[in-house]
């Protein structure tokens, strides 16, 4: 028997700094919830829109997967690894904390809104050398199917990560149906509807809407309308 848990959109936290206005499925920052700490090793999702010209300045990280997905805009990253790089929508970016690293994270522009999605993942192993990394995807590979754009394998399409984790990003017409298949054993998957109406077996979804299905092989995955959105599969047990 699958478990689930369901997260609609206006059940989030939600932190308005003026700058950046920021939603968060999970506990973050000023926003606790008890129930709401993780879904298994996925511990952040947060769906940011930072206002032209405003950002995050230099902070530290440490040991924890850290995921970044553009939507809109153009946000530009800074590190302590000399890293200086522009992500935009179809760029996925990746950064290892491990032992510790301090980042920032800036609106590249000043006359337009960057919209992303921050991402963290509990990792398998502590205190690996910190490294970044970011690769442009081809959206055209979403088209109704689904599009692998993270993984545990350095050989695989997308980025990797240290942890036993599988991203896909989905960009379906309306009755597109598909099934996802469990990669990892004990592995749960949390769907987030970045647009339009999906169906997780029975269970329909809506713009924003979050939804961890466990202790089940597979489910299926039905556009009710256009929808775009993003299967994060994750360990539900894990060390720390």
């Amino acid at each position: 028997m699958a478990n689930t848990v369901l997260h609609k959109a206006d059940t989030r936290g939600f932190a308005d700094h003026g700058w950046l206005k920021s939603y968060h499925t999970f506990s973050f920052a000023g926003y606790y919830e008890p129930s709401r700490i993780h879904f298994g090793a996925l511990r952040v999702l947060n769906d940011d829109s930072v206002a032209g010209g405003g950002g995050f300045g230099k902070h530290p990280h440490d040991n924890m997967e850290i995921i970044s997905i553009p939507l809109e805009g153009a946000l530009e990253h800074q590190d302590s690894m000399s890293n200086v790089a522009t992500i935009k929508n179809g760029d996925i970016q990746v950064m290892s904390a491990g032992t510790g690293v301090q980042h920032s994270e800036y609106n590249k522009n000043t006359d337009e809104h960057v919209k992303f999605l921050q991402i963290w993942v509990f990792p398998n192993k502590r205190n690996v050398e910190p490294r970044y990394d970011q690769v442009t995807l081809n959206p055209a590979d979403r088209h109704n199917q689904l599009q692998q754009v993270l993984s545990p394998n350095a050989d695989d399409a997308g980025v990797w990560i240290h942890q036993n984790a599988w991203f896909h990003l989905a960009d379906f017409d309306k009755s597109i149906s598909t099934e996802y298949k469990i990669k990892g054993a004990g592995n749960g998957v949390y769907v987030f509807i970045l647009k339009g109406d999906v169906k997780v077996n029975d269970q329909l979804l809506n713009t924003r809407d979050g939804y961890g299905i466990w202790d089940v092989d597979g489910f299926s995955i039905t556009a009710e309308s256009d929808a775009e959105f993003l299967l994060m599969e994750v360990p539900m047990e894990f060390k720390y």
